[in-house]
């Protein structure tokens, strides 16, 4: 039951995230297309996104504490799924027969990973987190993450280089470390509440430090991902890279399929193949926004009156000339 209502939650969870990420997309078009267009942090619009999105991964971290990150983390296809029929309505697209089959597919993989997730014991206390921190696993999964990390790092800042792969690369290594952090700091509060008290080790306040830290800078690169490419690139692909990243943390720190059977790793493998199917089934052929935004607004020159044509007729005599009858053209000549 436990389990079940993590499930539950984190679906919900992830829907809500899919709202709040169409409407701050669509609060960044609308910010494109003023004549002076002001930071994005100082947009309504844009902060009810950031509200939503603050409801949704509150919702995924209590999701944490009930089931394994396994099973929380492929659920992000939800996000995915309500993104691309909600962007029906926030950003006017259009409903296509690949959106239907992604969606399908993308179901199917979730039932999957929901019958064939670890069942694993979701009580971890503060003893057993500080034992799964110097685990000689963990420490070489952490340096191999890190060096990757300032690699990516480096050509971000020293050579410019603002691909959505390098932004969503090191969203989904910050993102692993985040829900190390996220499942730990969860199951002590849970374990607190129910009279187990664990908020009294320093492993709990490292936890709280590491989630804060990482989610920041995941906000950071992943709203940078959104303003410079279209939602429907960005939301597959930091699906994907981030249900990858957990999954490995999951493995890797909690040990989680330790004691599964080798059917149920097979279909939960298959489950996430499937989803990420689905994923780039929606993804795919979606066309970019592209702003018709003209370089002069002729209709705000002040001091003028557009009264004649920018551009004469090609086929008539006066092409590329200048009209012969606008006196105010002669008199700054």
């Amino acid at each position: 039951q436990a389990q079940l209502f993590g499930v539950l939650l984190a679906a919900t969870s992830n829907f809500l995230i899919s709202v709040s990420l169409n409407i701050q997309k669509c609060a960044h078009l609308r910010l494109a297309c003023q004549t002076e267009p002001k930071p994005y942090y100082r947009s309504k619009l844009w902060w009810c996104g950031i509200t939503l999105l603050g409801l949704g991964d509150a919702g995924n971290f209590t999701a944490y504490g009930f089931a394994p990150i396994a099973l929380v983390a492929p659920l992000g296809c939800v996000s995915v799924i309500g993104s691309a029929f909600i962007s029906v309505l926030f950003l006017k697209k259009t409903m296509r027969a690949a959106d239907i089959l992604g969606g399908t597919l993308t179901v199917t993989g979730a039932y999957l990973l929901v019958t064939f997730a670890p069942n694993v014991p979701q009580e971890l206390t503060a003893r057993g987190v500080q034992n799964y921190l110097v685990s000689w696993p963990f420490l070489l999964y952490l340096i191999l993450e890190i060096i990757i990390f300032c690699i990516l790092l480096y050509f971000y800042k020293r050579k410019a280089v603002k691909h959505i792969m390098v932004l969503l690369m090191m969203v989904a290594l910050l993102a692993s470390l985040t829900v190390i952090a996220v499942k730990a700091v969860a199951s002590m509060i849970t374990l607190s509440v129910k009279g187990k008290m664990q908020l009294t080790y320093p492993v709990f306040y490292i936890m709280i430090f590491l989630m804060a830290t990482t989610c920041a800078f995941q906000v950071k690169f992943l709203n940078q991902a959104m303003h410079l490419y279209d939602l429907t690139a960005v939301v597959p692909i930091n699906f994907v890279f981030f249900t990858i990243s957990a999954i490995i943390s999951g493995v890797i720190f909690y040990r989680e399929f330790q004691s599964a059977a080798l059917l149920s790793v097979f279909m939960f493998l298959f489950g996430c193949l499937l989803s990420f199917l689905g994923v780039f089934v929606i993804a795919r052929n979606k066309k970019e926004e592209h702003l018709q935004i003209p370089f002069i607004d002729c209709g705000h020159i002040p001091g003028q009156r557009l009264t004649s044509k920018i551009q004469p007729d090609s086929h008539s005599s006066s092409y590329g000339t200048l009209n012969n009858g606008d006196d105010s053209v002669k008199s700054q000549s």
